[in-house]
């Protein structure tokens, strides 16, 4: 009985063994030289956003301010994973891929003597400047389908410009762009000006002669004549109308961006207007509309 429980225990004891060892190859196989995320995922995991995938991402800053803000130790540091293929040194020997010293600013596809560039990348023509270089290390087989380079790329901005710092720092040095102007934080876009129709503006207004006039020497009535109202005070003399103290006391003239508020919200405008109507939403009507008040001097 002793003899048949210690078999049994033995044989338990060697499968366990066994397991364990086999979970430990098999986690040194998929994990060795495989510290980069797979170029293609091999399925869908919920929840977790795929790297360059849109939405929830902030927008990334230009290249030339990244340049200006980056490191070229940073750069050298992310070139470490690079250099499984890759000499840098002046006079190295290409291996997998070819030597980099000096090569930005230099043409694409033909710098490092001797080296068997793809047929793809020899022919894309222009030099490795730094939106080319750029481009390249964001994705290799996007910029040249068929490259040799199986490398997935550099996602994240910073990395791509700290690197092309390292490489500009061996034997290229070429002058960095000039960092461009950006919106701070929050910051709203810049207005982008609409241009009016005044044919489209004359029938939407249709919906405003309940109340208003528009030609020459009309007659006000619910609301004022509105002839020649563009660039007048607001609230100004109207052949004698009557405008609430609210309107009277804005000031200013009806230019474009005043009637443009107006247009948009009366009752935001001035509280207290006479004004019942809601106003117009659209961007592009009230500026056809605007374009049709112009017209009418």
């Amino acid at each position: 009985m002793d003899d048949r429980f210690n078999t049994i225990a033995g044989w338990t004891l060697f499968g366990g063994i066994v397991a364990l060892g086999l979970s430990s190859l098999s986690a040194h196989y998929f994990l060795a030289d495989k510290e980069h995320r797979p170029e293609t995922m091999g399925y869908a995991i919920e929840g977790v956003v795929e790297e360059g995938a849109e939405g929830g991402a902030a927008a990334e800053l230009p290249l030339a301010n990244l340049l200006a803000a980056g490191d070229v130790a940073k750069g050298e540091a992310v070139f470490a994973k690079c250099k499984a293929c890759h000499t840098a040194e002046q006079g190295g020997a290409n291996g997998i891929g070819p030597n980099l010293y000096g090569i930005v600013g230099k043409p694409v596809g033909k710098h490092a003597a001797g080296f068997a560039y793809s047929a793809d990348l020899a022919a894309k023509g222009g030099n490795w400047d730094f939106a080319t270089l750029n481009e390249w290390l964001k994705n290799p087989k996007a910029f040249a389908a068929g490259t040799k380079m199986s490398f997935a790329g550099l996602p994240k901005g910073e990395d791509r410009a700290n690197v092309i710092l390292y490489l500009n720092s061996l034997g290229s040095n070429l002058p960095l762009p000039a960092p461009e102007a950006v919106p701070a934080a929050g910051a709203a876009p810049a207005a982008v000006a609409l241009v009016g129709d005044a044919a489209k503006g004359e029938a939407i207004f249709a919906k405003c002669k309940a109340c208003h006039t528009v030609d020459q020497g009309g007659a006000n009535g619910i609301g004022p004549n509105l002839f020649g109202v563009y660039g007048e005070p607001v609230a100004g003399d109207r052949g004698g109308y009557a405008f609430s103290d609210a309107l009277k006391g804005k000031g200013g003239n009806w230019d474009d961006a005043t009637l443009d508020a107006w247009l948009a919200g009366p009752a935001k405008f001035a509280q207290g207007t006479k004004m019942t109507f809601a106003g117009i939403s659209d961007a592009q009507q009230r500026a056809d509309v605007i374009a049709y008040l112009k017209s009418k001097k």
